[in-house]
């Protein structure tokens, strides 16, 4: 490799590297703030979601969070033991369970609503910033999660 080439398989010239790093520096930034709320993360993000639609079925909230019923259900029944929320049976389809928030679940919203705000100060980005980045993030993973014949390889572009 000459002088001039950049080398692909540099530490430092590796976006998943960059992101890995990116993403445990995020788990250490939320870690005190989601403890404060007796929050884990994986319930914090059931909670925004719920915050955003109550009522969901947990196929819907496994959806929305990318996760699988194994890894959410588990979770669900944990947050219900706390009182956060409770599980229902849909009234129309009894094969279906849905989450409603209970009045503690819809209370630690205030209490959270610093968090994002927190973030834009640490990071020195305006929220619109933060919207642009999260927006790129959203678009790589939606490529990568493309098949492999929606992928395009170097030169094909």
């Amino acid at each position: 490799m000459s002088d001039t080439e950049i080398d692909p398989l540099r530490l430092d010239r590796m976006l998943c590297f960059a992101i890995y790093a990116a993403g445990h520096a995020f788990n250490r930034f939320y870690k005190p703030r989601l403890d404060a709320l007796g929050l884990t993360y994986p319930q914090y993000l059931v909670l925004l979601v719920l915050w955003e639609q109550d009522g969901l079925s947990i196929k819907m909230l496994g959806e929305r969070l990318i996760l699988d019923s194994g890894t959410i259900t588990p979770l669900v029944k944990r947050m219900e033991t706390r009182g956060l929320m409770r599980r229902e049976r849909d009234h129309e389809d009894e094969r279906v369970v849905r989450v409603y928030l209970t009045e503690e679940g819809r209370a630690l919203r205030q209490r959270a609503l610093s968090i994002p705000l927190e973030v834009a100060g640490a990071t020195d980005f305006d929220l619109d910033a933060i919207d642009q980045l999260r927006m790129a993030l959203e678009q790589l993973r939606e490529k990568l999660d493309a098949g492999p014949d929606d992928i395009a390889g170097p030169g094909e572009r």
